[in-house]
This record gives C-alpha cells, structure tokens and sequence, in this order.
C-alpha cells in the first residue's frame, strides 16, 4: 500500500452479505462472459457447462472474485431485454454457485431486476458500468441486500459512449463524478462502494492513459479502486493487435496501475494477473 493510501486511510474491508472480505493484496476478478458478442470472448462460455469450466479454470488459476455478465457493454453493443439478460445469466449463476460455494461472486449489470435476481440466486457483488445512472434503483438493492457496490464511471450508453468525445483532460471530471456519487451511494444505504474509473467507456484514447497515470488521485475518495483494461483497444492500439500483444501490453498497463493504488484488477487472464501481484 503506497504511502498516500495509508494517509488517506482507504477501506479495505468489504461485507459481502454478510461474509467479511479484507483486501491484504490486490484482488484478482476473472471475467466471465456469458454473451454471444462480447469483444474478446463472446460466444466461448455461453452455455452453463462451458461456463462451469471457466469458472473452475478461473479459481483454480488463483481468481479471488468470478464476475459474471450477460450483457455485452462494447461500444455500440446490441441492446437486449432485461427477459433475455436473466435467461443468459441465472442458470449459470446459479450452477456455479453450487458447484462453489466458496467463490465470490460478482454479477455485471445495470438492471436493478437483474442484480436482485443474481444476488439471491448466489451472486455476492453488484458491478455496476452505469454508476447507477441507467437505473436509479440498482444502487437500493445493493443497500437492501448488503452487496458491495461497484460504481464505474461511463457517459451515455454502452451503445452511445464512443460518440462525440471531447479531447480534453479528463481526471478533473472523473473526481467530480466520484466525489459527488459516492456520499450519494452513501445516503441510499450502500455500506461498500469500489470506485472503478470506466477505462474504454467513453474516453479517448490520450483520457485513458491519462487515468493510468493518475490513478494515485482517486485515494482521496477512501474507496478501493477496481480497474479494467485487459485486452481493450486502448492496450490494442498502444501494444499490438495479436494475442500476444494484448497480453503483453495488459500485463503491463497492470503493473502501472497496482504502483499507482489499484486494489482489484478485473482480467480475461486470470494466472498472469496473479502472478503479477505476487
């Protein structure tokens, strides 16, 4: 922990209804996509056995946290029903909940129906790429049910983001965003916010290496900081378009971000991620 975050003495507990998560280290949360288009693995885990496999893959590589969706948040992603999230999602929740009942689980939505749905069919933490602007009930239920609340920042719609982004600096915006919707969160009962600043939703990509440097600002908050980067075109652009170079590049971009304060990395690779860390 830098000496920044121990002046600023950030949370580094979390209630995961009711079961008490310290983060000692870094955390690790492996990606789980259960969409047919997601941006880098759509379509490989959307069937419940395929999913189970991942997800023992993923906790055996060392995942302190599986995070489950079913909504594919690329820019300009189809848009699907709430009807059509659950049936993608639940039964294999609910399976590796079972199969599990160890992991630690976070459901990735914006749907209030959705997240109350996948809390109580096994899911411990809502991840939330909206920070509660596309539905202004999600942040209850996280409340009522006694989840931690991941609140990323995003303009627009997974389907909007990308369009008509001003390049300007942008931390100056991101703090306002966080410092105004965390005492909100706060009011509404939220006990355990994680504050992840929405890398590729929304900014450019100057604003998002922009982010990596300056992450060490969003201590100030007192809240752990979640990232996401791997494999995005922003480490594309940067590193190289084949696998390889993504990887390379995620790893990298990753070790700039636990030097600057990061405190989860949410990851496709989840053994590379780990031995990072260590």
């Amino acid at each position: 922990m830098s000496g920044k975050n121990k002046l600023l003495n950030k949370s580094r507990t979390l209630n995961c209804k009711g079961r008490l998560v310290v983060i000692e280290r870094p955390l690790v949360m492996g990606i789980l996509n259960l969409t047919p288009d997601s941006f880098f693995d759509g379509g490989r885990f959307n069937s419940v056995e395929a999913a189970l496999n991942r997800a023992e893959e993923m906790l055996n590589e060392g995942a302190d946290i599986l995070d489950l969706g079913a909504y594919s948040s690329r820019p300009g992603a189809e848009e699907i029903s709430e009807m059509e999230e659950l049936k993608r999602i639940i039964p294999a929740l609910e399976a590796i909940a079972k199969r599990f009942p160890d992991a630690l689980i976070s459901i990735d939505t914006f749907r209030s129906g959705v997240a109350k749905k996948g809390l109580e069919a096994g899911a411990h933490i809502i991840n939330d790429i909206s920070g509660g602007n596309l539905d202004e009930a999600l942040p209850l239920v996280a409340a009522k049910l006694n989840a931690p609340y991941i609140c990323m920042h995003m303009k627009g719609t997974p389907q909007t983001m990308q369009q008509n982004i001003v390049e300007t600096p942008c931390m100056t915006s991101l703090l306002s965003f966080f410092a105004y919707r965390v005492p909100e969160l706060a009011k509404q009962g939220v006990k355990d916010v994680i504050i992840d600043p929405g890398f590729g939703f929304g900014k450019t990509l100057e604003q998002n290496y922009e982010i990596v440097d300056h992450l060490s600002d969003f201590a100030i908050l007192g809240k752990p900081i979640l990232v996401g980067v791997s494999r995005k075109s922003m480490i594309r652009l940067k590193y190289g378009e084949t696998a390889e170079q993504t990887l390379l590049g995620t790893i990298e971009v990753n070790r700039q971000l636990l030097q600057n304060g990061a405190d989860i990395l949410r990851v496709h690779d989840v053994m590379e991620a780990v031995e990072l860390i260590k």
